[in-house]
């Protein structure tokens, strides 16, 4: 944190070198426009007295000549438009040379705002293993660039890990859903073995009865045989 306004102070100072030199291109450009605008205004002065002096000497003939009137008015005309557009450019060039003079101003005082860590990370430098400033700003970029990407790599982490819980709480409710599916049809499974056993048991009474019957006509078919055995004999 403590190297993050000396970085700034850096980029103002770079900037402020920008700002200078295009100011100074500005500048140079200005004074160009202004030596063409100073011809051009001399040169138009010249050319209305000279256009004053041949409307004085030639009155009669440009009267007599409306064409040539006409035309030296439109030539004036056009000369005026000139001279009025160069009048703006000229302005808007003031306007943007004291706009860059403005601004220069304004990073020359943050330059002297920001001077106090050029001389803390010069300190810094006496004390540590390195032997620029410029190491520091560039250690202190790699740093600030392995943080972030630790942190988009942590982010990373944590939405897969949240992915893989969303992913993990469907299969649960899948699974909870199937065993209490097979639980209901264990309960039916259940209800029906009772059932079975249940009729179950009647049958086996009504078997046993069936068992006894039988035997019972069985033991009275015996006697009958015996008995007509007997007879026999």
């Amino acid at each position: 944190d403590s190297l993050s306004p000396f970085i700034r102070l850096q980029e103002k100072r770079k900037q402020a070198r920008l700002m200078q030199k295009a100011l100074e291109v500005k500048e140079e450009a200005f004074k160009e426009k202004m030596k063409v605008i100073t011809c051009r205004w001399r040169d138009l002065h010249d050319k209305e007295a000279q256009l004053k002096i041949y409307m004085e000497k030639s009155g009669r003939i440009l009267k007599e000549n409306d064409k040539m009137r006409i035309q030296a008015l439109k030539k004036a005309s056009k000369e005026r438009e000139r001279r009025i557009q160069k009048e703006s450019e000229l302005l808007r060039a003031k306007r943007e040379l004291e706009a860059l003079r403005n601004k220069h101003q304004k990073l020359c005082n943050k330059v002297q705002k920001y001077s106090i860590f050029s001389k803390y990370l010069e300190d810094v430098v006496k004390i540590s293993q390195f032997e620029e400033i410029q190491e520091v700003i560039w250690r202190y970029k790699t740093l600030v660039r392995v943080h972030k990407d630790l942190l988009q790599s942590q982010q990373g982490h944590m939405e897969m890990s949240e992915q893989a819980k969303v992913l993990l709480d469907q299969y649960t409710a899948e699974k909870e859903a199937e065993i209490l599916q097979y639980q209901n049809e264990l309960v039916q499974l259940q209800l029906r073995f009772d059932q079975a056993q249940s009729d179950i048991l009647p049958w086996e009474t009504r078997w046993a009865d069936i068992q006894n019957t039988n035997a019972k006509k069985a033991l009275k078919l015996g006697t009958i045989k015996m008995a007509i055995l007997n007879l026999f004999q």
